[in-house]
């Protein structure tokens, strides 16, 4: 059957909005570290999971996130200790998992050797000494190398981050650098705005040459500013700088109430209204507080299993309440040190208290199985509709591409993806 006819006549019986695609998961680029040291993963219930990545889809979840750093090996021993590794040998493996398992792949550039966030932006290793134009030059051709490694390895993102939290910028400097000689932006100001419009055109440019189907996200986390979320995107209209997805940070311990969030999407779609918004990256404990918490939400949500899924039903009712947010991505999901002997196997130096698994017998907890939600009901799983033939190339299973996008041939019956997901030909 005709893959265009099957997806209009189920869009038209289940009265699917079919522009109206969301995406649910997490960031999970710790997963194959995990499993190489021998964590053990179960059910709410206790059942042994095997494969944790067929156990997401099962429940309902339809796209994951994967960071990528320039030289990880170059990253401080601390902050490998927290989890930096991903150099672009990992993420391919990984994002290759991900798309065979027929979600859609969001990837985290990060432009940094280590953790990239609004207190730190350094500038990679190998890169330190180039200048302003060369280093734009750079940015733009390691793009196009990852990208390029990526879609050989049948890892083709769907949605790409042209840098992590930059609500101050990115490629300050590099690290050890006196702070004075650091290369930040602040919205709304000209210090090195025009150096940072340049670097983010230069990363774009790539992703459209590349990958010209995926979704580009600018991804800041000034939730608890709004004035100066709207001034960043302002200043990224005014610079003409090319993107798709507003991305947002949610953490409510760091950036305040749902009622905070609510109002920041409101006023950020009165703002941009033909932008997408997505939650790149929230999260709450299910135990214990997160180091350097401001807000304590636990007389509305206790550090407990239940208080962890009531924060979640609750956010997901907020995100719900907006029709231009189509994206929730829960923030290493996949943490998780049971089974793992803490003095030779350990992942991570510290626990991570927010994950969706218990880190002390292993089991999901029960947000995870509330994340669901924030998709549309349908009475079908992990649809793709599709308003055109020619919307979005098609691959097989292993990631080889069999129907670039703007053709509509006739494919041989099979399982493919397209768009990140499964679809079936028969």
């Amino acid at each position: 059957m005709n893959i265009k006819y099957l997806s209009v006549v189920i869009a038209l019986c289940f009265g699917i909005n079919a522009s109206a695609q969301k995406y649910v998961g997490g960031d999970i680029s710790l997963l194959t570290k995990y499993e190489e040291h021998g964590a053990k993963y179960y059910t709410h219930s206790g059942e042994a999971i095997s494969d944790l990545l067929g156990f997401f889809a099962d429940e309902k979840l339809n796209a994951m996130r994967v960071r990528l750093f320039v030289d990880p090996s170059k990253a401080p021993e601390d902050e490998v200790g927290e989890g930096v590794c991903q150099d672009l040998a990992y993420v391919c493996a990984l994002g290759k998992r991900i798309k065979a398992a027929g979600m859609a792949l969001m990837l985290d550039i990060h432009y940094s050797d280590s953790w990239a966030d609004p207190a730190k932006q350094y500038t990679p290793d190998a890169w330190a000494l180039l200048s302003d134009a060369n280093l734009a030059s750079k940015v733009h051709d390691y793009t196009v190398d990852v990208l390029t490694a990526m879609i050989s390895a049948g890892a083709t993102p769907d949605f790409i981050q042209t840098g992590n939290e930059i609500s101050y910028g990115m490629l300050w400097g590099a690290r050890g650098a006196a702070a004075s000689s650091m290369k930040s932006y602040y919205a709304g100001k000209e210090n090195n705005a025009e150096r940072f419009f340049t670097l983010l055109e230069s990363a774009t440019k790539a992703c459209r040459e590349m990958c010209p189907e995926a979704k580009i996200v600018l991804h800041t986390e000034r939730v608890s500013n709004i004035d100066y979320t709207l001034l960043f995107y302002k200043d990224m209209d005014a610079a003409n700088i090319d993107y798709d997805i507003i991305g947002l940070s949610y953490y409510p311990y760091f950036h305040g109430t749902l009622s905070q969030l609510d109002r920041c999407l409101t006023e950020t779609k009165s703002a941009f209204p033909e932008k997408k918004i997505m939650i790149v990256e929230a999260g709450y404990p299910y135990a214990w507080e997160v180091p350097g918490t401001t807000y304590d939400y636990t007389t509305f949500y206790p550090y407990s299993d239940e208080g962890q899924q009531k924060f979640t039903a609750d956010l997901i009712r907020t995100l719900n309440r907006h029709d231009n947010v189509t994206g929730l991505f829960w923030w290493m999901m996949e943490a998780n040190e049971c089974g793992l002997d803490w003095n030779t196997q350990r992942v991570t130096d510290k626990w991570y208290n927010a994950p969706l698994f218990d880190n002390r017998d292993g089991r999901a907890t029960s947000a995870l199985s509330t994340l669901k939600d924030f998709l549309p009901s349908t009475g079908i799983s992990r649809l793709q509709t599709e308003p055109s033939a020619a919307d979005s190339p098609v691959y097989t299973i292993d990631g080889r591409l069999v129907k670039p996008a703007g053709q509509s041939a006739q494919l041989p019956t099979g399982l493919y993806l397209k768009a990140g997901r499964k679809i079936a030909v028969r």
